[in-house]
């Protein structure tokens, strides 16, 4: 959604003079007992230091989260156990370099971290950080004498591939056979994948190489920032701090113009992890791309030969995937949802200018044939809430809208005599709230859409003013996990209003907003750059008092999904602000959608889902990834390896059938832009189909009811 900015014009001083101090107290007051264990490492004249302005920046943004923050803290051992933890999960998530004597020592300051946010010490994470660091050259050479030596397939051994429940290792040799059995899982994978031992060698070497490389390569700011990272988690996963760098970075993905493939791209321990697919650029276009999906290699052109980036820093794998406009680059992709067994998947995409703005919604028309009758359901994509702010306040005729392309594609749809409208939001992360909110209009007369509730306790109701109605007829709304933001507003509203069904997955449940603060303005003597930091300052709520966050929009009727809540959207952060509700507003039932109607859809759906072929290979299908993702066990012997893989192959496309019946079903290479010569058929979209059937359905019902708006 679009971004209040409010509080950049504040005085900075109010920040100071309003804070008040609960908990913490003097840096020294507090301290525990000087840990008996014994230092990990002496300090060494290479060691990474803080500098006395990230000393002043982390008592600075300590001062603006306690003032301004949604959630209201207090300055606590419990809040400085939640940072400690999430500082070593920052730096070791899977517990593979850092030893337990480490992490004894490191207790004495699980209670004092809180202490050092308010007066600025950060000799704390910057020893656990060089601990860190000394422990990794130690993993380096011992993983370099490993790979001169050949590894025994023969033996039968396995290893838990899932590390997050892992202990830490309580001696060297327990550590060492851990890397023994990780480094030969990724020989066997490359042996599997027809790799000669030669050529396995070489290119584990040079993935380790390029890790040292990484490693060397973080600096001072790095770390100060995944440790106010540390910090912003406790409070919740969308507020953060970005280093200078990382800072030009995203406001250059907020606010300007890229070229390459359009995915905006972060480090997940050793893999390059996309963490968001930009409307309009060619891996959105693909559909070959997912927020989730980690990039394990990159090749220039038809031809050129994979480079293997697992370990790369986040910069040095940009620049292979960047590149000039009009040129291939080839790219293989860990799916989000890939089982433990499978093999990465090969796409190629052409590089563009990805323009931010790029958001336009697409229309079409699909026929549903039901109970012999033909159907012409229209569907508007809406990818995006895209708005043009400038144009608006110029007050230009015709700039861009998203409400203004959606009317002009119903006023299409309707001279084609459509008999109902779906508007499609799966994979819309949301946009411009005044959008959501005049496109809620084109569908009600004038009324409330959405409250938002300022950390305050104050409630603004957002209302559609105008009282016309740009389509009247039966309507649709699709969701799914990765509809977020103002497309739960736009669908809640739509719910709450009894206009339309929802049908589809459960919305995200991103129901807070963050304001941008860039801390040279709030520092302004600093001569150095400090970064910025995004804020969580207020929430989203229903109009009927529900908020979106965590719970999303719940569909009227639901359809089989891939993605948990356990896994994905915002139940899955484990500090995600809390669902809540407030008062309703008020506002008057169109009363297009009854329960009665939507009870009789849920049970010709349920009645589909134990009759229809495709729907039953989808839920077979879906079920069968979630019980494969749940065995993270995998063989290290080769013959049994292979085995598991084959069977888990075969069984796997026998229940793929929906998915490639349109398709090459030999096709190695998923092209997003096949040569000229190539014509690829359109693969089905079995939600869309069921979602057609499912407003069938609604229109026969919807006629023996005498609508009207009121």
């Amino acid at each position: 959604m679009k971004m209040k900015y409010y509080l950049l014009a504040l005085v900075p001083a109010a920040i100071i003079s309003t804070t008040i101090w609960q908990g913490g107290g003097s840096a020294t007051s507090n301290e525990t007992a000087i840990s008996t264990v014994a230092a990990p490492f002496a300090a060494a004249d290479d060691d990474l230091k803080p500098t006395l302005s990230q000393e002043k920046v982390e008592s600075y943004i300590t001062k603006i989260f306690a003032g301004y923050h949604y959630r209201k803290f207090t300055l606590n051992d419990s809040l400085s156990t939640a940072m400690y933890d999430n500082y070593l999960k920052e730096i070791d998530p899977s517990k593979l370099y850092l030893m337990g004597t480490d992490v004894a020592y490191f207790e004495k300051y699980r209670n004092q971290l809180d202490d050092y946010l308010s007066t600025g010490r950060l000799e704390a994470p910057y020893e656990i950080y060089n601990t860190f660091r000394k422990r990794y050259k130690e993993r380096s050479i011992f993983i370099s004498e490993l790979l001169n030596k050949p590894f025994d397939y023969t033996t039968d051994e396995s290893l838990n591939v899932d590390r997050e429940k892992a202990t830490w290792s309580k001696t060297p040799e327990d550590l060492n056979d851990m890397w023994r059995k990780i480094i030969k899982n990724e020989a066997l994978e490359l042996k599997i994948a027809g790799k000669a031992d030669s050529s396995i060698v070489t290119v584990l070497k040079e993935r380790y190489r390029l890790r040292d490389r990484n490693l060397g390569r973080i600096k001072s700011e790095q770390v100060f920032q995944m440790y106010m990272n540390s910090f912003c988690d406790v409070l919740d996963p969308h507020t953060r701090y970005f280093a200078p760098a990382d800072s030009d970075r995203f406001k250059q993905s907020m606010f300007q113009q890229l070229d390459g493939i359009g995915a905006l791209l972060r480090e997940d321990g050793n893999f390059i992890k996309i963490v968001e697919v930009i409307v309009g650029g060619p891996a959105y276009k693909s559909k070959l791309v997912t927020a989730g999906d980690k990039i394990v290699g990159v090749a220039q052109g038809d031809n050129g030969k994979f480079e293997d980036i697992i370990g790369w820093y986040v910069d040095d794998a940009v620049k292979k995937i960047k590149g000039p406009r009009g040129t291939v680059v080839r790219l293989q992709l860990v799916s989000a949802n890939a089982l433990p067994t499978d093999a990465p998947k090969e796409i190629r995409l052409v590089r563009e200018k990805v323009v931010l703005t790029d958001q336009r919604p697409t229309v079409e028309t699909v026929s549903i044939n039901q109970n012999k009758r033909d159907f012409k359901i229209g569907v508007i994509k809406l990818p995006s809430f895209y708005r043009d702010f400038e144009g608006a306040n110029k007050r230009e005729k015709a700039f861009n809208s998203t409400t203004r392309d959606v009317q002009r594609m119903i006023d299409s749809l309707k001279t084609q005599n459509i008999d109902g409208l779906i508007i499609d939001l799966r994979n819309n992360g949301g946009g411009s709230l005044t959008e959501a909110i005049s496109l809620t209009g084109l569908f009600i007369p004038r009324g409330p859409v959405v409250q938002v509730k300022e950390s305050s306790g104050e409630i603004e109701v957002y209302t559609d003013t105008d009282p016309s109605v740009g389509y009247d007829g039966p309507l649709a709304v699709m969701t799914n996990r990765f509809s977020a933001s103002a497309s739960e507003i736009f669908a809640g509203a739509i719910q709450d209003y009894k206009r339309g069904v929802i049908i589809g997955e459960q919305s995200y449940g991103k129901g807070t907003v963050q304001t941008m603060v860039d801390l040279n303005q709030w520092l302004p003597k600093e001569q150095e750059k400090l970064g910025q930091v995004n804020i969580t300052i207020q929430k989203f709520y229903r109009i009927n008092g529900s908020s979106t966050q965590r719970k999303g929009v719940t569909p009227d009727i639901e359809l089989p999904s891939r993605y948990s809540a356990e896994k994905f959207g915002e139940t899955s952060e484990p500090t995600a602000l809390p669902w809540d509700q407030i008062v309703t507003s008020k506002f008057d039932l169109t009363k297009f959608v009854s329960e009665k109607q939507v009870s009789k859809l849920r049970n010709n759906y349920q009645n589909r889902l134990k009759s229809d072929i495709e729907l039953k290979q989808l839920v077979e299908q879906i079920d069968y990834e979630r019980k494969a993702r749940e065995n993270t066990i995998v063989s290290l012997q080769e013959i049994k390896r292979k085995k598991e893989k084959e069977e888990a192959d075969k069984k796997y496309k026998a229940i793929l059938k929906l998915d490639i019946e349109d398709e090459d079903a030999d096709a190695v290479v998923a092209e997003a832009t096949p040569k000229p010569a190539a014509k690829k058929k359109k693969k089905k979209d079995i939600y869309l189909t069921e979602a057609g059937r499912v407003m069938a359905d609604y229109i026969v019902l919807a006629k023996d009811m005498k609508v009207a708006i009121k």
